[in-house]
């Protein structure tokens, strides 16, 4: 019998907090989780296809039901890997010009970087570098295809009211980010 996570009515990240639990207790298998709404659906898959589970998503009646299979694997405790994590579309404080021009040369020398992060991770004004106007988009799409995982805060992008703006990477939520700097060497810029 499939494990049934019942996630309707809850909002992010409560659905990804619930699944990842019903993930805890079981090594291989298949779980059903059933969310209410479009946000829910996306956090969920994403969460489950970042830990190595294959995800199959049905819509019905306007509820979706997220299959989830996790085959057994072996983890590898140990990771060198790292995330940055970006809170301003300015690196530094001082003049705004000079922390714009920073943060440019910041990004294009994680290019060159021998060893690239996992992820970058974009918080609160940091999501700006992300959309529409940003100067470094082309520098972000690039470190993508060189396999960066670009990740903006959703809720971030909700309050400066730019998600329809964004040009590169994957919208998440706060669970998810803290997950991966709790998990992974985080630096902060």
């Amino acid at each position: 019998m499939d494990n049934i996570v019942d996630a309707r009515g809850k909002n992010c990240p409560i659905p990804v907090i619930m699944t990842k639990k019903a993930l805890e207790n079981i090594q291989e298998g298949k779980i059903l989780v059933i969310v209410d709404n479009e946000t829910a659906k996306e956090n969920v898959s994403k969460y489950a296809k970042s830990a190595g589970c294959e995800v199959a998503v049905e819509e019905k009646e306007k509820e979706f039901y997220i299959n989830i299979y996790r085959k057994k694997t072996v983890i590898n405790e140990k990771s060198d890997n790292y995330v940055v994590v970006v809170t301003s579309d300015k690196f530094g404080e001082g003049d705004e010009r000079l922390g714009k021009i920073l943060m440019k040369s910041f990004i294009v020398s994680l290019k060159e970087q021998s060893k690239k992060p996992e992820s970058i991770i974009f918080i609160n004004n940091g999501v700006k570098l992300t959309t529409e106007g940003s100067e470094v988009i082309e520098d972000l799409k690039e470190l993508m295809e060189m396999g960066v995982e670009i990740i903006s805060c959703g809720t971030c992008l909700d309050f400066y009211g730019i998600k329809e703006k964004l040009l590169v990477g994957s919208i998440s939520n706060m669970y998810s980010i803290a997950e991966k700097m709790t998990t992974l060497r985080a630096i902060r810029v």
